[in-house]
């Protein structure tokens, strides 16, 4: 016996082959998963709570789905809902979900699991020796942790299979791996397990392992012995190398995949081209771990923000755009602890060149004579009243600092007015741990509803 998952995109919220879809769900998939986030945009989503996408993208393709999933007569997966995967954002994908079955006139079982941890509860497994440390991480005290405005567990296949042994028509999990939701069906049918999760990483990020990664829809087919890739969009194709490759994507080493409860080993892998289209993985093997341990995702405030954007344009000041800012630098060093009364260890004021280095910094090697250069102050302090006060006493140098003392006083150019932009609170990541459990559902919660009207879908 065969499992079959089909996988519309790498993310809701980033869009898809609609026909494409069409055709894969009326195939009779098995299961349709998606994942809705990452921590790939950075710590403010999760320090926040909110989504990274358009809730009017994310409510027009779930429509799509929960149609698909109609269609196919087979359970809907979301993993990390709302890209942090926070109990609100879990809550509001539901409530999506609720509106969108009466607006449809179905009822549907709807399986919900809950990732979010309380400060209070990490706190304890640090004190029980439960935490331990990943590859470069900091110390960790307990203060560090009760700063966290959220911290999330990344659930794995097995609290994706309690939630699909309640035999809902949907799930909707909180921050979970980008494997656990396609492994967990397979794993449940007894098919190969290094198939399972190896299939999952390839097929994580939709059509990006074929030659068409924007087409979204992608088809994996487990077996005893391998996973099958397939592409669903017309002239898309999977090779060998696109396969492959991904492997290599969001990976530390390319043949090893840590998952909770152990790791896939792929360094045996065979990838055969069964045909211009489709692609047949096999010799992966996964190794169970003696503990079962989740990975710790936390974000904390880290200050507020206001930035400031002026454009040099004049040659002799983009030539030496670098020397001048290095000059500007020294010189708000000394003014604004002197006007302000802030030490230096009360702010930060960092500039970026744009156009020349902004990307890089000092590291970057290719020389560029650019015709304008974008000058980008990002200050932080610990209020936004504080980075707004920096940002506007740095402004009329911005807009008129010298490269020299004995020249005349330039003019650059501000984009808008006002010239300061309030970005607002600053996140940044404080865990990035794993948790041993005594049970894989020790830190989830699990619960079940049925929403909409009319006849169960």
């Amino acid at each position: 016996m065969a499992t079959r998952v089909l996988i519309p995109s790498g993310v809701l919220g980033l869009g898809f082959d609609r026909e494409a879809l069409r055709r894969a769900a009326a195939d009779k998939p098995d299961i349709i998963c998606i994942d809705g986030g990452s921590t790939d945009s950075g710590p403010f989503y999760l320090g926040a709570g909110v989504s990274k996408y358009s809730d009017a993208s994310v409510r027009s393709e779930w429509k799509e789905l929960l149609a698909a999933r109609a269609a196919a007569g087979c359970p809907l997966v979301l993993g990390s809902a709302g890209t942090c995967g926070t109990d609100g954002m879990v809550d509001h994908m539901l409530e999506a979900t609720r509106s969108l079955a009466e607006a449809e006139g179905h009822r549907l079982k709807v399986a919900t699991v809950k990732s979010e941890q309380p400060t209070a509860s990490v706190c304890d497994a640090l004190r029980a020796g439960r935490l331990a440390p990943l590859s470069g991480a900091p110390g960790l005290a307990a203060e560090d942790i009760a700063r966290c405005t959220h911290v999330v567990a990344l659930a794995g296949a097995e609290q994706i299979t309690a939630a699909l042994g309640t035999g809902a028509d949907v799930v909707i999990a909180g921050r979970a791996t980008d494997t656990a939701a396609i492994a967990a069906l397979p794993l449940i049918n007894g098919e190969h397990a290094g198939a399972a999760w190896h299939g999952a990483k390839i097929g994580e990020c939709g059509a990006l392992c074929s030659t068409k990664p924007m087409s979204g829809v992608i088809g994996l087919e487990f077996d005893g012995s391998g996973c099958t890739v397939e592409p669903h969009a017309k002239g898309a194709r999977c090779t060998p190398e696109s396969v492959a490759a991904h492997m290599l994507y969001e990976n530390a080493d390319p043949f090893i995949l840590h998952e909770p409860g152990g790791h896939l080993d792929a360094r045996g892998a065979q990838y055969d081209a069964l045909d211009e289209r489709r692609v047949r993985i096999s010799g992966s093997h996964w190794v169970a771990s003696e503990a079962y341990t989740v990975k710790l995702e936390g974000a904390r405030l880290a200050g507020y923000q206001t930035t400031a954007l002026a454009i040099l344009r004049d040659g002799r000041y983009v030539a030496n755009a670098r020397r001048w800012l290095d000059r500007l630098e020294a010189f708000l060093g000394r003014e604004i602890p002197a006007r302000t009364g802030l030490a230096a260890c009360d702010y930060a004021i960092e500039f970026r060149l744009i156009g020349v280095d902004a990307a890089l910094g000092l590291l970057e090697a290719r020389p560029s004579n650019p015709v304008e250069v974008g000058v980008l102050a990002i200050v932080t302090a610990a209020t936004q009243a504080a980075a707004t006060e920096i940002a506007r006493l740095a402004n009329p140098f911005l807009l008129h600092f010298p490269l020299t003392d004995e020249e005349e006083l330039p003019t650059f150019a501000f984009p808008w007015s006002p010239a300061e932009t309030e970005r607002g609170p600053l996140y940044e990541f404080a865990l990035n741990h794993v948790m041993q459990l005594d049970d894989p559902m020790e830190a989830f919660r699990l619960e079940v509803t049925e929403v909409g009207y009319g006849p169960a879908r």
